[in-house]
């Protein structure tokens, strides 16, 4: 892992929407180094492992195979040793039910996924500059939502 780099892990099961998720990263400005999990169930795994170096910056999908992304956000959210990682939910759901779930749930934010290249990339330039210790303290309906 880079020294002084961001590390970012996507939980995503559509390839295509990983190339395009890794391809935004290559071109911001802050230094990152971005991993994926294919499936919910592979996502559960890796942070399992006893000396996984948790990410900064969970990005994850609601709607993958084998375990759902709010099936991992709970679990993740009453793990002692996960339950700080930010969660930022990328999916292609705008349903209010899905984000009030995720908000109850305890995720950090919550992005609509973009078609457009240029919008996804001003949407993690927008994550990765939140102040998440301010963001953190204070959880509100009203930044939860990632418009642009």
């Amino acid at each position: 892992m880079q020294k002084n780099a961001l590390y970012i892990l996507l939980a995503d099961d559509d390839e295509d929407d990983r190339l395009f998720f890794k391809d935004a990263f290559e071109e911001v400005r802050v230094q990152t180094q971005v991993e994926f999990a294919f499936d919910g169930m592979q996502l559960m795994e890796h942070l399992q492992q006893p000396d996984v170096i948790l990410p900064d910056v969970l990005f994850l999908d609601l709607n993958m195979p084998k375990k759902s992304g709010k099936e991992c956000l709970a679990e993740i959210k009453q793990d002692q040793r996960l339950k700080n990682i930010i969660i930022a939910i990328y999916s292609t759901s705008s349903s209010e039910e899905d984000i009030e779930d995720t908000f109850v749930q305890g995720a950090n934010i919550y992005i609509k996924k973009p078609s457009d290249f240029n919008d996804l990339k001003k949407i993690i330039n927008e994550v990765l500059t939140i102040n998440w210790h301010y963001q953190t303290s204070g959880l509100n309906r009203d930044n939860f939502l990632l418009r642009l």
